[in-house]
C-alpha cells in the first residue's frame, strides 16, 4: 500500500506570504535609499550653485552679486566718457538746447560720480579711472566734428548709450538686494531720465535709427571680477570741484582702479 504524500507546511517554504511581504519592502526601501546615496558625494556637474555662491558675497549692507558689481562700473565708466562728452557740447553746440543738454550731463555725472566712488569704496569694488575703447572712440568722433554735424553726433551718441544703460539701471533697481546699491540704482535712474529728455529736447535725435542699433548692439553684460568687501563703513563723498565750460574737466581718481573693460554703458 503507497502512503500519501503529505502536503506542506505552512511558513516553511522560501516563498511563504510573510516572507514575500519582507522582500518585498526591502526592495522598496533599496529604490528610496539608492538615489541619495548614489548622488551624495557627486558634484554639480554645471557648477551653478558653486558659481552662484562664489559671484554673491556678503556686506553690511545686503548682498552683493556680480550683477551689482556690474552696475558700479557702468556708472563710472558713464561719467568718464559722458561728462567730457557734455563739455564739449557746453562749448561747440550751435544751439541753446544743445549746450544745455551738455550742462545737465555736466552737472548730473559731476553729482553722480561722486555716488559711485563712494558706494565703490564702502563695498569694496574695483573701479576705472579711464573711458573704455568705445567710449574714446565716440570722443574722438565728438571731438572731430563742427558745427550741426556736432550737433547731430552729440545728440545721438549720447542718446544711444543711455537707451543701453537705462534698461540695465531698471534690472539692477528691480533686482538688488544690497541697500548701497539700491540707493546708486535710483540716483542713477533720476539722472540717466534727465539726459535722456534733454537729448530728445535738441531735436536731432533720429528715432528710427536709434531703435535699430539699441536692437542690434544691446548692452553686453560684463562679468567683473569678484572682490571680497572689506568691513564697510559709511563715508562721505569727496567733494567735486565745478567745471567750467572753458577747461577740460576730470573726474576724481577711483580708490581702486584696474584698466577699463570694453563694456558699453
Amino acid at each position: 500500500m503507497r502512503a500519501r504524500p503529505r502536503p506542506p507546511v505552512q511558513g516553511r517554504g522560501i516563498f511563504s506570504g510573510t516572507s514575500l511581504i519582507i522582500v518585498c519592502l526591502a526592495a522598496t526601501l533599496a529604490a528610496l535609499v539608492f538615489p541619495i546615496w548614489s548622488y551624495a558625494d557627486r558634484s554639480d556637474p554645471t557648477g551653478s550653485v558653486n558659481v552662484l555662491s562664489a559671484q554673491t558675497v556678503s556686506t553690511a549692507y545686503g548682498p552683493l552679486s556680480a550683477q551689482d558689481r556690474d552696475f558700479i562700473v557702468k556708472v563710472r565708466l558713464a561719467g568718464l566718457w559722458e561728462l567730457p562728452a557734455g563739455e564739449m557740447a557746453e562749448e561747440k553746440g550751435t544751439t541753446a538746447a544743445v549746450r544745455t543738454a551738455g550742462q545737465h550731463l555736466v552737472d548730473g555725472h559731476t553729482s553722480l560720480d561722486a555716488h559711485v566712488r563712494t558706494v565703490a569704496t564702502q563695498l569694496g569694488v574695483p573701479i576705472p579711472n579711464g573711458p573704455n575703447a568705445q567710449q574714446q572712440q565716440w570722443l574722438a568722433t565728438l571731438s572731430a566734428a563742427q558745427g550741426q554735424d556736432f550737433d547731430r553726433e552729440f545728440a545721438n551718441i549720447v542718446r544711444l548709450a543711455h537707451g543701453r544703460v537705462f534698461s540695465v539701471v531698471a534690472q539692477v533697481r528691480a533686482a538688488t538686494q544690497n541697500t548701497l546699491v539700491r540707493d546708486l540704482a535710483d540716483d542713477a535712474n533720476t539722472t540717466v531720465l534727465d539726459h535722456i529728455k534733454v537729448l530728445e529736447a535738441t531735436g536731432y535725435v533720429d528715432f528710427a535709427t536709434l531703435a535699430q542699433q539699441l536692437a542690434i548692439t544691446p548692452s553686453p553684460v560684463a562679468s567683473p571680477p569678484v572682490v571680497a568687501p572689506a568691513d564697510a563703513t559709511p563715508v562721505a563723498a569727496a567733494p567735486a570741484p565745478a567745471a567750467s565750460p572753458s577747461s577740460t574737466y576730470t573726474l576724481p581718481p577711483a580708490t581702486a582702479s584696474p584698466e577699463p573693460t570694453s563694456q558699453n554703458p
